[in-house]
């Protein structure tokens, strides 16, 4: 399998090489034809000039001094734009009056932007501004569109287990826009470069790469021409890998960073019943139409058991407010955390920064290191959770519902797809970290009523 896919790999180099050598030998060919240097420059003659230029300290003087300016527009086009996103996610008002001026800047030609420019803030800065104008939009939008899309999902988890701010920002928003601001950067990074370059070419400050562009073509450089052109072809291309690495690796250190503000240090744990539930003629969205009359007392198990599609989901989804009941009423705790049935991880991220990012107090980071290894033996909690099998990813779930703070514990499915041995373990785990609270499991087994000492609800019309 490795030495296929090293074969594969080394055939596609060769590949990219051989095309390359191709266009330089139609370059090399053109160039032979037009037999004027001054028109069209062979390779070798670009070569000499580019070399000439790199081994200049004019040449980094004004790489640098239009790097700076271009990286520096960018960055604050990106910061604002994520900003505005975060802001327009959270007020309709707000979406409505930034969608105007961004979209006309998105429709808006560069060329009559860097004029503007130049009245308005002089050569100096204009290729600040005209990237700034240019990235803005084309992070925004995509940026926003990242945002709309975290409802739901991880994002009702960290809701009903009271992870707010920072945490949830880092946590739940930033690793599901990344994916968004990735896509939009691939393309914002080069076009930076483009605009920026465009804008030094039309107000020529001085000490810029526009600037020797423009002397080039005056004086009919046509080799340095080229070559300057080749340098900032290169530099977008490094400045472009550089920046994604970074943004993508962005998404870990977030989640790393989430983790740590919300992990609590160790400390003593205590223990005492609660979390008493109370249902009256509670009539379900789905499932049963027979209303469900049940009692959990503080510190109470109770296993609801019914065939698939009878209402247990439903009955769960009701008692944390996700769902409303169609009649009757429902008193229980107002702290609470649940599992859910469908997998709901940061993908990214660790098993150990998943089960943080709702931990309460009296776990630290050794608690929970230990508590993964007791429920997922043979687990690596430093390893993505992306790379866990199935069962697996459902034990670290199991493990975030019962580290979060809350005086009842609710479970949909806990042991799907585990086999008789993990479920056991699961079952004794559930019950030593329940620590007084009151507990309500969904599940098609009725072992685990035995196994977790709990009274039994079947659901039926």
């Amino acid at each position: 399998m490795n030495r296929t896919s090293n074969n594969g790999q080394t055939r596609a180099v060769a590949v990219r090489i051989a095309a390359v050598a191709l266009w330089f030998a139609v370059w090399q060919l053109a160039s032979m034809l037009v037999g004027q240097a001054l028109i069209l420059p062979g390779p070798a003659d670009v070569a000499a000039s580019l070399a000439g230029l790199v081994s200049s300290g004019a040449f980094w003087a004004k790489v640098g001094f239009s790097a700076l300016r271009i990286l520096g527009g960018m960055l604050a086009a990106y910061a604002l734009a994520i900003a505005l996103a975060a802001m327009s996610r959270a007020s309709g008002a707000v979406r409505a009056i930034v969608r105007v001026p961004l979209t006309v800047i998105k429709s808006t030609p560069v060329v009559c932007v860097v004029v503007l420019l130049l009245i308005w803030l002089g050569s100096a800065n204009v290729s600040v501004a005209a990237v700034f104008l240019m990235a803005l939009p084309a992070v925004y939008f995509p940026a926003l569109e990242g945002l709309d899309r975290t409802s739901g999902g991880l994002d009702e988890v960290f809701s009903l287990h009271g992870v707010r701010g920072a945490a949830r920002a880092l946590g739940c928003a930033w690793p599901r826009v990344l994916p968004f601001v990735v896509a939009a950067s691939e393309t914002v990074v080069g076009m930076s470069w483009k605009a920026g370059v465009a804008a030094e070419l039309i107000g020529v400050p001085a000490g810029s790469i526009g600037e020797r562009i423009y002397q080039a073509k005056l004086l009919l450089e046509t080799p340095d021409l080229f070559a300057w052109t080749i340098a900032v072809i290169a530099l977008a291309s490094v400045c472009e890998r550089v920046f994604l690495r970074l943004v993508r690796a962005s998404g870990n250190v977030a989640v790393r960073v989430a983790a740590i503000v919300r992990l609590h240090p160790a400390g003593a744990r205590g223990e005492r019943p609660r979390g008493a539930w109370r249902l009256r003629g509670v009539t379900l969205a789905h499932g049963v139409s027979n209303p469900i009359d049940a009692c959990v007392p503080d510190g109470g198990r109770l296993c609801v058991m019914a065939p698939s599609g009878s209402g247990k989901t439903t009955l769960l989804r009701t008692l944390v407010g996700l769902e409303q009941p169609v009649s009757g009423s429902f008193e229980g705790p107002e702290s609470l955390s649940i599992e859910l049935q469908d997998a709901r991880l940061v993908e990214g991220a660790s098993a150990l920064c998943n089960v943080a990012l709702t931990a309460g107090e009296g776990l630290g980071v050794d608690g929970l290191r230990e508590l993964l290894e007791r429920l997922v033996p043979g687990i690596d909690v430093d390893a993505a959770v992306s790379e866990l099998s199935g069962g697996q990813r459902r034990r670290v779930e199991l493990a975030r519902a019962l580290v979060a703070p809350g005086d009842s514990v609710l479970l949909d499915e806990p042991f799907a797809g585990l086999d008789d041995a993990a479920r056991d373990l699961a079952c004794a785990v559930i019950a030593d970290e329940l620590r007084g609270r009151s507990l309500i499991v969904a599940t098609h087994d009725a072992v685990c009523a035995s196994r977790l000492e709990a009274d039994t609800l079947v659901l039926a019309d």
